[in-house]
Parts: structure tokens; C-alpha cells; sequence
């Protein structure tokens, strides 16, 4: 099998892996030469400051694994073509894109080949001959692999710019279930080790200018939602422990796309859950920017997401003695909490209304998207129509296809991602960006 067969079916079998991000290191290339930077690049299916599209090159170092997760098309027991990279055909392959113009970084995990520490260290080779034999100082994205010596997972740590462990599955007992050669334990170890290295990498840069960095663009976490019977409410929770307790960056939502047959499985006709992924990701958003805490968002009485509404209109729908408010009184925080103000639209208000009071033309053209907000705000004093005296007519009219205040709404449903006709395969690349 030569490099490029290698290549198509690793991959391939990489794609189900959605936690890439754009890196948010300033890796530097120093005096020394070499080609790459992380600074200006990233990870593909991201976009830098200046709106340039990253690409990446995201592959397994091998699909042969030991492990048989059952939600996993990489599983021990499934009968499908199997492939390994050697360290440099991996690092040759990576530097030869490199120059070709094709990537600007590297996303590198692998399924557990013989043993979690063998794993590793074919992992740590690969990424030395980048880094040291070809002075590649462009970004890479490592996958840290559960059940590896902390000494290889710190060593995979100062060669990679990102590492990532993936929890998978959202409870011990679905894990239990679908993954049984796989712990919380085995999961969560690797993120306390990444967090503990990373905090006392900083202390060193401190003391030490020329200290290797450890992880600098810090690390992030993948669950599946779907594949397993947890709700909404579980998802959230877990996910706003695990950024308070790890610092995670980054917690990434994958549906669950059926590929193997099991019985504790969804059936393979399944359509993944996308519009439910992406309620979690609106969720997860009001958890890092917007101030929301995961008991705020939702409760074990209403344990899934609203599918009509966003969580934000969801929550303020859910309060509506709190509104409307004021725009040119309220504060930042408490504009945050008003469906269609964005971060950059509160800000915008601040700063705007120092110089003089703002109407609903004002808002609109700073960007406040009035489909929704205008159920909820005056503008002094002064509401844009009339406000319906319940949540359910709100709802209606947010949905609804209209015209009201000289302000055009469109579509039935509140999220149009891709036409109607534009589904499986075609909506699933939508979502997860895998092209």
C-alpha cells in the first residue's frame, strides 16, 4: 500500500473528529530558519483575522485500533480496510502539502494501536521530525490518547500547539455501555495533566525566556450527542464543569452520524440530530460570552433545548417580567441577555449612546437583528409595535413570515442553514465542514 492509499483511507476515518479550531498560538519560527508559522495560520474549516479560510490537514497516524467502541467506524470488530503511517511518512507527507501550498497545519490523531504508550510515541516521533529534523513552526493540533504515561502525553504536549481529549460520550454509564475498553478515569486524567502543564508552563515562561512552550493555544473537548440517551440539560451541565474544572477552550458537539449496527445504537436510517447539535453549540456560546450559566439555560423540567428558538430567546421568553428593556439605560450585561444584541451589538450601544440616544432605525443599523429584539427593548421609552402578551404569540411572530415596523422578516423557522432539499450527506459537510 503506498502513501496516498494510506492517506484516502486515514483521512477518511478522520472526519468524524470535529474538534478543530483555529489555534490561537503565536508559535514564532525565531532566528533559526525553518518554514511555517502558527501565528498568522491555523486549522482548517476556521477563518483568520482577516477572513482568510485555514486549511489543515486532518488524518489519522493509523485506523487500527484495539479498542471496540461501538459508535466508532474505526472499531476493532468492524471489517474495513485498515492502515498505519510510519513517523516519517507522516511528517514527509505533512511538509510536502506544507510546501505545496495545499495546508498550513496539522490535525493529528490516531485510534489506539497496540497500546496507548506505543500510540504516543509514534505520535511524539512524527511531530520531532516536523518540528526538529524539518523546522516546521506552523500549528499543530495533537490528539492526546486516554491511558498514555503522563510523561508521553507532557512530551506530545511541548511539540503540538492545541491538544485535545475526547470525553465522547456525555455519562460513565454510556461509556460503559457503548466504549468498555475506555474509563471517565482514562479520559479525564489527561485533561487535569494538560491543564497542571500548562499553568505551570506559564510560571516558567515567567521566570525563563527560552522555555519550550507547552500546548500555548491550550486544549478542547469533543462529546457526541445522540449516540447515547443523555439529555440537553446533562450535556450542558457537563459541559460547564468541564470548562470551570480543565479551562478547556473549546467544547465541540459532533451528532451522532449512524455507521455501525448495534442495539444500542440508533437504527443506521437515523438522520443525525444537526438542528440539536446546533441548539448546543448557541448553548455553549451563552456559557463562554454571554455571562448564562447552564441553570439559567435549561432545567430538569424542560431537560431539551427549545427546537423552534434559540436558547437566548428560549431563556427570555421564559422571563418576560424582565422585559422589555431600556436600550439607551440598560447595561452591557443586561443587553447581552436581549435576543438579537450580540457581544459587538452591545458594544456598539455602549459606546454609541454616550454620544446621543438611539431609535429603532439606530439599532438596526448597528447591526441589532430587530426580528427578535424588538419584542424585547424600547427606545426611549417607546416600543417598536405591540409587544403579544404571551410567550407562545412571540414565538409565532418570530416564526411567522411578515412584514411589521417596515422591517421584513422571512422563512417559517427561525434557523435555515441549507435548503430543505439539501439534506444527508450535503447537510451534514454543512455543519461539520468537512468537504
Amino acid at each position: 500500500m503506498d502513501m496516498f492509499e494510506k492517506l484516502a483511507i486515514l483521512a477518511e476515518a478522520a472526519k468524524y473528529d470535529a474538534s478543530c479550531s483555529s489555534s490561537g498560538s503565536g508559535r514564532s519560527s525565531g532566528t533559526g530558519g525553518g518554514v511555517g508559522a502558527a501565528l498568522p495560520a491555523g486549522c482548517c474549516h476556521s477563518f483568520a483575522a482577516d477572513g482568510r479560510c485555514i486549511s489543515l490537514l486532518k488524518v489519522l497516524m493509523s485506523n487500527a485500533c484495539v479498542y471496540d467502541c461501538k459508535y466508532c467506524v474505526n472499531r476493532r470488530t468492524n471489517d474495513f480496510p485498515r492502515a498505519t503511517f510510519t513517523p516519517r511518512e507522516l511528517a514527509d507527507l505533512t511538509i510536502e502539502f506544507y510546501r505545496r501550498n495545499y495546508i498550513e497545519g496539522l490535525f493529528l490523531s490516531s485510534a489506539v494501536v497496540g497500546s496507548p504508550d506505543w500510540t504516543t510515541e509514534r505520535m511524539i516521533e512524527a511531530l520531532r521530525i516536523l518540528r526538529e529534523e524539518y523546522g516546521f513552526h506552523g500549528y499543530i493540533h495533537a490528539k492526546a490518547i486516554p491511558g498514555a504515561d503522563p510523561v508521553l502525553t507532557h512530551r506530545l504536549g511541548l511539540l503540538a500547539d492545541r491538544m485535545s481529549v475526547n470525553i465522547e460520550l456525555p455519562s460513565e454509564q454510556s461509556l460503559t455501555a457503548l466504549a468498555p475498553d475506555k474509563t471517565r478515569h482514562s479520559v479525564l486524567e489527561p485533561m487535569g495533566l494538560i491543564k497542571t502543564g500548562i499553568a505551570e508552563n506559564r510560571e516558567d515562561l515567567v521566570k525563563y525566556r527560552h522555555t519550550p512552550q507547552f500546548v500555548p493555544a491550550g486544549q478542547s473537548t469533543q462529546m457526541i450527542v445522540g449516540a447515547s440517551p443523555e439529555t440537553d440539560y446533562h450535556i450542558l451541565h457537563l459541559t460547564e464543569g468541564l470548562y470551570k474544572k480543565y479551562g478547556l477552550k473549546r467544547v465541540y458537539y459532533s451528532a451522532y452520524i449512524p455507521v455501525q449496527e448495534d442495539s444500542l445504537l440508533p437504527a443506521l436510517d437515523t438522520r443525525p440530530p444537526l438542528l440539536r447539535e446546533h441548539r448546543l453549540y448557541q448553548a455553549d456560546w451563552l456559557l463562554r460570552f454571554y455571562g448564562f450559566e447552564a441553570k439559567e439555560i435549561i432545567d430538569p423540567a424542560h431537560p431539551m433545548l427549545h427546537p423552534e428558538v434559540d436558547p437566548k430567546c428560549s431563556w427570555a421568553l421564559s422571563h418576560l417580567d424582565d422585559f422589555p428593556v431600556e436600550v439607551n439605560t440598560a447595561d452591557y450585561e443586561l443587553l447581552l441577555r436581549v435576543p438579537g444584541i450580540g457581544v459587538t451589538g452591545a458594544k456598539r450601544i455602549v459606546a454609541a449612546r454616550r454620544e446621543h440616544s438611539l431609535d429603532f432605525d439606530g439599532l438596526k443599523r448597528l447591526g441589532v437583528v430587530l426580528k427578535r429584539a424588538r419584542f424585547f427593548i424600547t427606545c426611549r421609552g417607546k416600543t417598536m409595535q405591540k409587544i403579544p402578551d404571551t410567550p407562545e404569540a412571540i414565538i409565532y411572530s418570530i416564526l411567522s413570515p411578515n412584514k411589521m415596523g417596515g422591517f421584513e422578516d422571512y422563512g417559517a423557522e427561525q434557523l435555515s442553514l441549507f435548503e430543505p432539499a439539501l439534506v444527508g450527506e450535503a447537510a451534514k459537510e454543512c455543519l461539520t465542514g468537512e468537504f
